[in-house]
C-alpha cells in the first residue's frame, strides 16, 4: 500500500524508510538523474546491464521473462515508489532478469554504481535496509520459480492461497481469511494462464470445498485440502 503525504503524491520509501520525496532522502553530495517514460516504453531489455540504482519513483512497470520456448512469463507489476533490480547492481553478471515495460507516464531516479557505493559510506544503516529489502526480494522471486513449476492451475492457486495465509499467520494466527493483492487478470497473467481457466480452477475449488471467495476475500474452508491440492 502506498502512503501519501499530503500533496497525495507517494511517500519516497528508500528501502524502508519513509521520505517526503526523493530529494531528502539522498544524502548531498551523491549524484542521480531522473528519465521519464511514456505508456508502453521500454525501460529496460532482459539481458541489459544493470548500471546503477534504478528507483520508479513515479507511475507504475509490468516485468516480464522471456523463457527458452519463447513464452513470456509475467512476473510482476510494480508501482511507485520501489527499486527495480536492485539485487542485481553488484551481481558479477549485472544484467536485467526481465523486461521493464512502463504502463503509463513514468519516472526513474537512476544512481551510478559508484554514487551508491558512496552513499553506503556515508550511511551504514541505509546499507543494511538495502541488504534486507534484496534479500526479502529474492524470498519473492524463489517463490516465483516455484510458482511455475507447479504444472495445474488448482495447484498454483493451491500454494498462492497458502503463501498469503501463512503470511496472515504472523499478525493472526486463527485467521483463515486472506485478501488477494491481485485480480483475477493479474492473477492469471502471474500464474501464466488464461483468465477463464483461472475462473474455472476457483469455481473447482469453491465447490471441493476448499475455499469460499468473495471478489478479492478467501475464506479457506479446508486447510488440509489445499495442502493436498498445491501437492
Amino acid at each position: 500500500m502506498q502512503i501519501k503525504n499530503n500533496q497525495g503524491i507517494p511517500k519516497f520509501n528508500f528501502f524502508g524508510e519513509l521520505y517526503e520525496d526523493y530529494q531528502s532522502a539522498i544524502p548531498e553530495g551523491i549524484e542521480y538523474s531522473i528519465r521519464e517514460y511514456g505508456k508502453n516504453d521500454v525501460i529496460a531489455r532482459q539481458g541489459d546491464l544493470c548500471k546503477g540504482l534504478y528507483i520508479l519513483i513515479e507511475g507504475s512497470v509490468r516485468t516480464d521473462m522471456i523463457a527458452e520456448n519463447g513464452a513470456i512469463l509475467n512476473i510482476e507489476t510494480i508501482y511507485a515508489v520501489t527499486p527495480l533490480a536492485s539485487a542485481f547492481i553488484f551481481a558479477t553478471t549485472n544484467c536485467f532478469p526481465v523486461d521493464v515495460t512502463a504502463l503509463e507516464k513514468s519516472r526513474i531516479l537512476f544512481m551510478a554504481r559508484e554514487q551508491i557505493l558512496k552513499m553506503f559510506q556515508k550511511d551504514q544503516e541505509l546499507l543494511m535496509r538495502y541488504l534486507r529489502y534484496n534479500a526479502d526480494k529474492t524470498k519473492f522471486l524463489s517463490d516465483k520459480i516455484q510458482m511455475l513449476s507447479v504444472r495445474t492451475i488448482k495447484a498454483k492457486l493451491a500454494h498462492y492461497i497458502l503463501g498469503l495465509h501463512m503470511s496472515a499467520q504472523q499478525t493472526d494466527g486463527d485467521n483463515f481469511t486472506v485478501v488477494l493483492d491481485k485480480n483475477q487478470t493479474e492473477l492469471a497473467a502471474f500464474f501464466g494462464v488464461t483468465r477463464p481457466s483461472l475462473a474455472r480452477a476457483l469455481s473447482e475449488m469453491s465447490r471441493d470445498g476448499l475455499i469460499s471467495i468473495n471478489k478479492k476475500m478467501v475464506r479457506i474452508r479446508s486447510l488440509k485440502g489445499l495442502m493436498e491440492a498445491r501437492g
